[in-house]
């Protein structure tokens, strides 16, 4: 273990500090060797040319001959071409008009009520996104309350309407779906809707779209006369949609600043794009990713902000960098099972719950720290003598971080100022950045996601079965056993599905199904209800 004045020695060798962005990276507690960078230093310089090509408008999905450019939505200058430009710069624009005319009634909900809260309903990147961004920049002053139906779970989505109770009718509803056929995004917007409904209001007067032009959900929008459509592109993936109208219209109509959140994204980027390896924060992270998993995903990515307002950022991280790295095979085709497991909550809380495993059970991890050297707005109570609650979780901070350096556990540290618009800009930025170069050190595309395609298909196939497991149950006279429903079928191999299907169709009442217990299960029968 090295002593205080050689890890001092490490620290100031090897810290990344970008004050142009407000940003630090330390890697001293990393354990990389002397000839590390020397070794990865060809690859890393690919890595930089490959982003260079995406940024310029390269084709980054050959199977969808899809551009990527969730950069050009910070400068839209960069796009590859003016009607691009053009494209995100009206977008920008429309948000901004959209957002004050909510704000200063002009646009008003049914009732002629001004709008007092947001449901956003979307799922995945529709929705990690702006879900941490509405978190981590929570204010007293916002103009609006953010609420999400994020999931196809009905008491979830009871759970919302029952908290918004009669304020239903004060809320601007924003479906988001890309594609506008989403199942899960599909079924909040029923729910929605019909919520509205009992509610006595016309959920076209409440309701506004961000999806594709011409998608499925685009022409719904026209034909009931939403109030406003907003633009989601091909080249804009879910997982890194959050500086387009996908975040950036929620983030408004709450009251945040957009703009400083977009001068973020876009001075990160700056520095990030700049190929000189160890002043490049968004570098260092990928290769300490490289290091840390042999390039191979063998250590999880545990993710420890000292700050309550990013307590959502891993679960934003987790879509970001396991969709983009969990990939079964290369960009060559061959078989690799590449992934970085992401999870974490936040400091000191965690001290109290698996810093303990982190510190002496299974080394499968590494962490990394983000340490906010602002406590809060005003001034602090002193809890001791000389003493801030700040203070205090300063150091948990730093005594967890040298507790698990001393046995051994690797980490790095992100240090920013402030939680502010701009701040998060920056953090977006810089892991879209780390993600994208660490998908070229590892020859995988990190803009594609066929598992997540491979699930919904599924998925359907669940749905046709139940279909044709009621329609035959309704045309018969008694209880059978899901074995039966199953040859009957001609679907055998489907017997535990088809009892599943039935057991929650029967735990839900209105559904109509009954089902009869036996002593073995494989007895037990089902029948439509009388």
């Amino acid at each position: 273990m090295e002593n205080m004045n050689t890890l001092w020695n490490r620290y100031q060798k090897h810290l990344c500090h970008s004050p142009e962005i407000g940003l630090s990276l330390d890697i001293s507690r990393m354990k990389f060797s002397d000839s590390f960078f020397e070794q990865m230093e060809p690859a890393m310089q690919s890595a930089f040319a490959e982003m260079l090509a995406l940024e310029k408008g390269a084709i980054a999905n050959h199977d969808e001959g899809r551009m990527v450019g969730h950069y050009w939505l910070r400068n839209p200058s960069l796009a590859p071409s003016g009607d691009v430009t053009s494209e995100i710069e009206a977008a920008l624009t429309q948000i901004q008009l959209f957002s004050s005319k909510i704000h200063s009634g002009a646009i008003s909900a049914q009732n002629s009520a001004p709008f007092t809260n947001i449901l956003i309903i979307g799922i995945g990147g529709s929705a990690l996104g702006p879900q941490f961004v509405a978190d981590a920049l929570a204010s007293s002053s916002d103009r609006m309350k953010a609420y999400f139906l994020d999931n196809t779970d009905p008491d979830g989505i009871d759970k919302v309407f029952t908290e918004l109770g009669a304020a239903v009718a004060q809320t601007l509803a924003i479906v988001i779906s890309k594609s506008g056929s989403t199942k899960e995004t599909r079924n909040g917007m029923l729910e929605a809707k019909a919520a509205y409904q009992r509610a006595g209001l016309d959920f076209s007067k409440h309701a506004v779209a961000i999806t594709g032009f011409e998608s499925e959900l685009d022409r719904l929008a026209v034909a009931e006369g939403w109030l406003e459509r907003f633009p989601m592109w091909d080249w804009v993936g879910g997982r890194t949609s959050v500086t387009s109208a996908v975040g950036l219209l929620p983030a408004a109509l709450q009251g945040i600043n957009v703009t400083e959140l977009l001068r973020g994204a876009q001075s990160c980027d700056t520095v990030t794009r700049k190929p000189d390896t160890k002043c490049n924060p968004a570098a260092l992270m990928a290769l300490m990713w490289y290091y840390a998993t042999d390039g191979c995903g063998t250590k999880d990515l545990v993710m420890l902000p000292y700050k309550d307002r990013l307590i959502l950022f891993s679960r934003y991280l987790q879509q970001l960098i396991m969709e983009s790295i969990g990939k079964e095979s290369d960009r060559n085709g061959a078989l690799v099972n590449q992934g970085l497991t992401v999870y974490g909550n936040k400091g000191s809380t965690d001290q109290h719950a698996y810093v303990q495993q982190l510190r002496e059970g299974v080394a499968n991890f590494f962490v990394t720290f983000i340490s906010v050297l602002r406590d809060r707005d005003g001034d602090s109570k002193l809890v001791e003598e000389n003493f801030t609650s700040g203070d205090f979780l300063f150091g948990f901070f730093h005594g967890t971080r040298a507790a698990l350096y001393e046995n051994g556990r690797e980490s790095m540290t992100l240090t920013i100022n402030q939680v502010d618009a701009y701040a998060v800009g920056v953090l977006i930025a810089l892991f879209e950045r780390a993600v994208g170069l660490y998908a070229s050190l590892i020859n995988i595309n990190a803009y594609h996601q066929p598992g997540v395609e491979a699930g919904k298909k599924a998925a359907g196939t669940v749905i046709k079965l139940q279909k044709s497991v009621v329609e035959l149950l309704q045309n018969k006279q008694k209880g059978l056993t899901s074995g039966a429903i199953a040859e009957l079928l001609g679907k055998p191999e489907q017997t535990e599905m088809i009892f599943a299907i039935l057991q929650h169709l029967a735990a839900n009442p209105d559904r109509g199904i009954v089902q009869s217990d036996a002593d073995q299960l494989a007895q037990t029968t089902f029948s439509i209800g009388k």
